[in-house]
């Protein structure tokens, strides 16, 4: 399992796709530490459960990208 960070002109790409929960939540919640804009790619049925309550208790925004995507904001 690995997990690829790609910075492009907009967002943090955090690729935990193969890891299972709570790792994908805790990836996201370390890429927020440093950005505004974080695409989560996850493919463990229980992640995006887990970003929601993550982001929720942060106060981020977070939308659907895709099948096995969520994108989380700082508002």
């Amino acid at each position: 399992m690995t997990i690829e960070l790609a910075r492009d002109a907009a967002s943090v790409v955090v690729d935990a796709r193969g890891m299972r929960c709570p790792w994908p939540a805790l990836r996201l919640a370390r890429a927020m530490r440093g950005a505004r804009d974080v695409l989560l790619l996850a493919d463990d049925p229980q992640a995006g459960r887990e970003a929601a309550a993550l982001a929720a208790e942060h106060g981020w925004t977070l939308e659907a990208a895709g099948e096995a995507g969520w994108r989380a904001r700082r508002d």
